[in-house]
């Protein structure tokens, strides 16, 4: 028998408007956080007005009855609940991210944009009356059309959406709207000009079992680090809600330490998302300590209440730690940095399947290979660990065993 053709029509046409939507919106976003991104680098001296930027942040959240704002993992929840995102996330997330850009804090953009898409899909799907399930696959029609018109990478953002929320299973029956929205995010995009991020590696190794069991133990180190990554954000975040549990005193205080230490190193790279360090360890050596940095500058930004994501910074320390560790084992640095990126994105969001197609939108398909295998080992090695607390593993790592637990 034919498929269901009612459906497949209702959902292409939701799905296109979504994209178009959140498209829209995601390219003003983009640009945003790009204009203020330069304006910090040129203006060095207003990493000192952190703290006040903080204030404003916590204040518009106030204002809007957000104080207690569950960021990406409230959008996650909503997959699985009768929650969904109100509308006044949007405002609230794109101003709170520019802000958080404009004076120096060190986050993504990517956490941001999965909120912008969600809110604004379930803002649609409220208006044309969806039922609940329904509202579930809005969900996920809309952060894939956010984080397909940010990065550029339409089936990578359609995979995540459907991957990320419950770990072990994959929710294909938002494959369609996903799939659609991203596309339709992206061109969009495209019309203003946005590029796509892409990394070019200068050097893949051939494909042998020397440089697979390599690259495998790069992909060991990784998950290590992607652990530490996601630990260190957690605890972190909890030291400031621990000891300064007035989120204006807590983000005041994020403030002056982000703004300290950005002194005390003497550069802006470990400010924003710091994607010009990213592409410089794909071209050059960058210094051995860059992840360590970034760990910290941006575990002291987010966990006080800035905005913005920990996707780009995952994938800052993924890249500089290969870039750094690759030639002591024997690979290339620009190979390294590659490995390194997508073993941390992966071990942190707990999404094999998305990273490895990632790996082939961001740097081509030559290498899939040894990107699979770098992408399976960091997946099992990460353990239950997760950006996300909100994000359930359904199935065990290593068995064949129903867990249903919160990423820890």
């Amino acid at each position: 028998m034919f498929g269901d053709i009612k459906a497949f029509c209702k959902w292409a046409a939701i799905a296109v408007a979504v994209g178009l939507i959140v498209g829209f919106v995601g390219t003003a976003f983009h640009y945003s956080i790009e204009v203020s991104g330069e304006i910090f680098a040129h203006n060095y001296f207003l990493v000192v007005l952190l703290p006040f930027g903080g204030i404003y942040i916590a204040w518009i959240y106030k204002v809007c009855g957000a104080e207690n704002d569950g960021g990406t993992n409230f959008v996650l929840d909503t997959v699985r609940t009768k929650k969904t995102v109100p509308i006044i996330t949007m405002p609230m997330i794109f101003l709170g991210t520019m802000v958080t850009h404009f004076f120096g804090g060190s986050s993504g953009r990517e956490g941001a944009a999965l909120q912008i898409g969600s809110s604004i899909s379930n803002a649609i799907g409220d208006g044309i009356g969806l039922d609940e399930k329904d509202m579930h696959i809005m969900t996920m029609c809309g952060m894939s059309a956010a984080f397909a018109t940010l990065f550029g990478t339409p089936i990578t953002a359609a995979v995540f959406a459907i991957e990320v929320v419950s770990i072990g299973i994959m929710h294909f029956s938002a494959l369609v709207p996903c799939v659609i929205s991203s596309l339709a995010g992206i061109m969009v995009a495209q019309v203003f000009d946005v590029a796509p991020t892409h990394f070019g590696i200068l050097d893949i190794c051939r494909l042998n079992i020397e440089n697979i069991v390599k690259v495998i133990i790069l992909s060991i180190l990784c998950a290590f680090i992607s652990i530490v990554f996601c630990v260190v954000m957690k605890r972190v975040a909890g030291m400031y809600k621990k000891y300064a549990p007035n989120p204006f005193v807590r983000v005041a205080a994020g403030g002056v330490i982000v703004a300290i230490l950005t002194f005390v190193v003497g550069t802006q790279d470990y400010n924003g998302a710091g994607m010009a360090v990213i592409e410089q360890a794909f071209s050059s050596r960058v210094v051995w300590y860059a992840f360590i940095l970034k760990i910290i500058f941006t575990a002291f930004t987010l966990g006080a209440g800035f905005k913005g994501g920990e996707i780009v910074p995952a994938f800052f320390t993924g890249a500089t730690f290969g870039n750094a560790v690759s030639p002591i084992i024997g690979l290339n640095s620009s190979f390294g940095a590659g490995i390194g990126l997508i073993c941390l994105f992966c071990g942190v969001t707990n999404c094999p399947l998305t990273s490895m197609i990632l790996s082939v939108e961001l740097f081509g398909a030559e290498g899939l290979p040894f990107f699979a295998a770098a992408c399976a080992t960091s997946y099992m090695l990460s353990g239950y660990t997760g950006l996300y607390s909100g994000q359930k593993i359904v199935y065990s790592k290593t068995k064949a065993e129903f867990i249903d637990k919160n990423a820890g």
